[in-house]
């Protein structure tokens, strides 16, 4: 799927035709969708956490989960054994890795100043604009936002989604390693 370039061109709104009280469902509309991508933002995370901590709880509560990561497992089994220990081992470390890139930090390239860590790039620019009372920037911060939530809601939903596929795998995995247990 091809990205999309949402980018808004610097000199999009640089006329002062933003009227507050004419324009305000706009506004309105742009802070909502910057509070929705941010709750899905934390959505992604939770969700992850859910992943990890299940497939954690599950190898560590389980032994055959815990038997798949053992040598002897794989120079004793026979060949359906081992298909099955490989997928349960390969999918279980495969789900935890996205669901903790899930989690990880991201950079963007684009920053607005309702982010703390490009405050200070853009605090002068804030105070220039609110002397002037510029709705023009507040707007302009909003989108910029919006883009930048955007984009880390992509990557974050795209791990989510890999380590929800993981997990899937990782209890297909489990029950052909019961399946195939010798007892």
């Amino acid at each position: 799927m091809a990205d999309i370039d949402l980018t808004v061109p610097e000199d999009a709104f640089v006329d002062n035709d933003m009227d507050f009280e004419r324009d305000s469902e706009y506004f309105d509309h742009l802070r909502k969708i910057n509070d929705v991508f941010y709750d899905q933002i934390k959505i992604s995370d939770q969700k992850a956490a859910y992943i990890f901590t299940f497939i954690l709880a599950f190898l560590v509560s389980s032994s055959e989960a815990r038997g798949v990561f053992t040598l002897d497992r794989y120079m004793t089994g026979n060949l359906p054994q081992i298909a099955a220990s490989l997928l349960l081992a390969a999918a279980s470390i495969f789900s935890a890795l996205c669901a903790i890139s899930v989690v990880m930090p991201r950079k963007s390239a684009k920053t607005s100043s309702l982010f703390w860590g490009a405050w200070m790039r853009h605090r002068q620019e804030f105070l220039d604009a609110a002397r002037r009372k510029d709705p023009n920037y507040l707007f302009r911060e909003y989108v910029s936002n919006v883009d930048t939530l955007a984009e880390i809601a992509r990557a974050k939903y795209r791990f989510a989604g890999l380590a929800f596929r993981g997990l899937m795998l990782s209890v297909v995995g489990y029950v052909l390693v019961l399946m195939t247990a010798s007892h």
